[in-house]
């Protein structure tokens, strides 16, 4: 009798372990468990920046993190076509609060994005770059874009957040704005030569700062490629010559009368930040030598002296992956790194796996939000790229940033959960 038994514990315990892991399986460990890492660890890494001042925001860190889980939770549960009716409202509401950003809002540091709800500042240009990602992906989704007009109903859905946010200013947050446009066009079926040319019109404008004799040579290029990608041939190929000359003359004027004088400088300054170490410079320098004082190892946890006496203005914000360096050394930034390119393999898979190409779009349009802001937000701290004022996903302090990263987390999840669920059944 007590064999018996025995045995009908173990097959208990074995279907108990089954269910279990096809619950387990319903959470995806990537995608919760990596977000959630980051924000434990940048909560003590913002406590570490503020050992010195006469405030603390980490545990603030720590509850816009618990209620961003929160969010992503309830998110998780809801199949993205329900938000579906909801997405051109959103997005108007979006386009009012940015609007009343410019007349209503409040200024920090010499840009003015916030809105005061409540006594909490809210950022609404974080929240247009998600509105945007549902909008256009719902957008894509109905209208393909097989020819060059269907390109004028996606410029239309970001034209507006875009100039409202580049105006405030926020440089940073624009271009965001212009990377996830172009890699959800390539994902919905639009022609790579296309999304090339757009994207080498960047270099268009750069070589008309520095070296436009180039221009005679690059700009006939521009023509080449649309030549070949085009079905109206010659048409295509004068008009892309055409825009990118208009390109390239109008660049010098928005340089001096369109961007100010401190967007010049991180513009500028990040090739030799010696030119103004005390100035426009400053951040730069004392982010690099923060980073390589911590060495393989770091310093440890709170005990980082340069981010302990605040050499770093706004450590806690976009330089947060400074004081990681200094303080968890390159084995630490290396992890950090790891996590976030898991992040993005776990999100291309979901696009990849999504029921619909709505669902795998919103997911693209979010992959590439968050990773673009990583790659520029690291490339600025460790002196590759300008400051921008990107923040760092899940890491840097900012409550909208946060809670908005979370969000779209969730609808990730949603996808992914609907999408193992319909396999499974199958």
């Amino acid at each position: 009798m007590l064999s018996i038994f025995e045995s009908g514990r173990k097959d208990n315990l074995v279907k108990r372990a089954g269910r279990l892991r096809k619950k387990w399986k319903e959470y995806d460990l990537i995608l919760w468990g990596i977000p959630i890492s980051f924000v434990f660890l940048s909560g003590v890494l913002i406590a570490s920046t503020q050992r010195q001042a006469n405030y603390a925001d980490w545990y603030q860190h720590w509850i816009t993190g618990l209620i961003g889980i929160f969010f992503a939770l309830g998110l998780a549960q809801v199949p993205l076509e329900r938000i579906r009716p909801f997405l051109f409202p959103c997005y108007l509401v979006t386009i009012c609060s940015l609007i009343a950003v410019k007349f209503l809002g409040t200024s920090a540091l010499g840009a003015q994005r916030w809105l005061s709800i409540g006594g909490i500042n809210v950022q609404p240009s974080e929240v247009a770059k998600l509105s945007v990602i549902l909008l256009l992906a719902g957008v894509l989704d109905r209208h393909r874009v097989l020819r060059p007009e269907d390109l004028m109903r996606p410029i239309l859905v970001i034209i507006f957040p875009w100039l409202l946010v580049f105006v405030q200013p926020d440089l940073g947050t624009s271009l965001v704005f212009g990377a996830m446009l172009i890699t959800m066009l390539y994902w919905s079926g639009m022609p790579l030569e296309w999304a090339l040319i757009v994207v080498f019109t960047l270099i268009t404008v750069v070589l008309a700062g520095i070296l436009p004799w180039l221009l005679l040579i690059w700009i006939p290029v521009m023509g080449f490629l649309a030549f070949r990608s085009f079905n109206q041939k010659w048409l295509a190929s004068a008009i892309t010559m055409f825009l990118q000359t208009i390109i390239a003359l109008v660049t010098p004027w928005l340089w001096l009368n369109v961007l100010k004088d401190y967007q010049r400088d991180r513009l500028v300054l990040f090739l030799d930040p010696t030119k103004d170490p005390l100035g426009g410079g400053y951040h730069l320098l004392q982010s690099t030598v923060g980073i390589g004082s911590g060495g393989v190892f770091g310093t440890g946890l709170l005990q980082g002296q340069l981010t302990k006496l605040r050499f770093i203005p706004e450590q806690h914000t976009d330089f947060i992956f400074s004081a990681l360096g200094e303080e968890m050394g390159f084995l630490g930034t290396m992890i950090v790194l790891l996590g976030f390119l898991l992040i993005m393999i776990r999100l291309l898979k979901v696009a990849r796996q999504a029921r619909t190409d709505f669902e795998s779009l919103v997911v693209i349009g979010v992959c590439t939000m968050l990773m673009f802001q990583v790659i520029v937000n690291i490339s600025m701290t460790i002196g590759l790229g300008p400051v921008t004022g990107i923040p760092l996903p899940f890491m840097s302090y900012g409550r909208t940033s946060l809670i908005v990263s979370f969000i779209a987390l969730g609808l990730c999840i949603s996808v992914a959960r609907r999408a193992h669920f319909l396999s499974r059944n199958l």
